[in-house]
């Protein structure tokens, strides 16, 4: 059985955000694997002791994705491709086209990514491979069971349970609860410097100028606004009901 984790390499999630010119600044910052994504490499490991077979990890990003990639080979990957961004579109499509381009070089049975990443939260990249490759997909699960050429998968539903069956090859995307990621340990450390380490760019994909361009464009970023003070009413309650009407009109334009 072979597997595909897609990965992605995110801000660790203590970081301060700092924005200038309308940009993140990396420098100084540390980038950690997405946790979601830490649930998919685990559950692609485990399906790997149980069936056997392949695990291989897959990250589009600059140079900078190969730490991440290290960290999913340390765990238990068997081995690693990097999509080098250079020349691509920077959103959730192309990244999905770009992806699907290197799924299509290989047969994978089960394809696993995390929920959503926790810098952008757009969970669209890996519904979007899997809609390029034509696969059946489950989002945010909490429980697979591979038997053969299917898969039974599970998640929350809103206080209950749900399950959905899928032939494979199928595309999932994990959720937290899933399971509980393994620490890469010091022989999986030194073993991870031996795997193979693949490199892919645009034109190596077929991709550079071609016409999966954009389909979204950031327009500006910027942090939130600061939280005001509170206001405390003053006078019996039907006084500070007036007020807060008031307020609500003109400062909120609630209502």
């Amino acid at each position: 059985m072979n597997m595909a984790v897609l990965l992605k390499q995110t801000f660790d999630t203590e970081e301060k955000i700092v924005l200038s010119g309308g940009k993140v600044v990396e420098e100084g910052v540390k980038f950690v694997v997405n946790p979601y994504d830490e649930y998919a490499i685990e559950e692609a490991i485990r399906l790997k002791e149980t069936h056997g077979g392949q695990v291989t990890a897959i990250s589009l990003g600059p140079a900078r994705v190969a730490e991440a990639l290290r960290t999913a080979l340390a765990m238990g990957a068997d081995e690693a491709i990097h999509i080098d961004d250079a020349g691509l579109p920077q959103d959730e499509f192309a990244s999905a086209v770009a992806i699907a381009a290197v799924l299509r070089q290989q047969s994978y049975d089960v394809v696993l990514g995390g929920s959503f990443s926790v810098d952008t939260g757009g969970a669209q990249v890996a519904v979007r491979v899997a809609a390029a490759l034509g696969l059946p997909h489950v989002t945010s699960i909490t429980k697979l069971t591979v038997n053969g050429g299917t898969a039974s998968a599970e998640r929350d539903a809103e206080g209950d349970v749900e399950r959905i069956d899928v032939r494979l090859p199928a595309l999932f995307t994990a959720q937290q609860g899933l399971n509980e990621p393994r620490y890469p340990s010091l022989p999986g450390i030194m073993k991870a410097k031996k795997k193979p380490f693949k490199s892919l760019t645009a034109e190596e994909l077929g991709l550079a100028g071609g016409p999966d361009a954009a389909r979204t464009v950031r327009v500006s970023l910027s942090p939130p606004q600061g939280r005001q003070a509170g206001q405390l009413l003053q006078g019996n309650p039907q006084a500070q009901a007036e007020a807060l009407v008031g307020l609500l009109r003109a400062a909120s334009r609630a209502i």
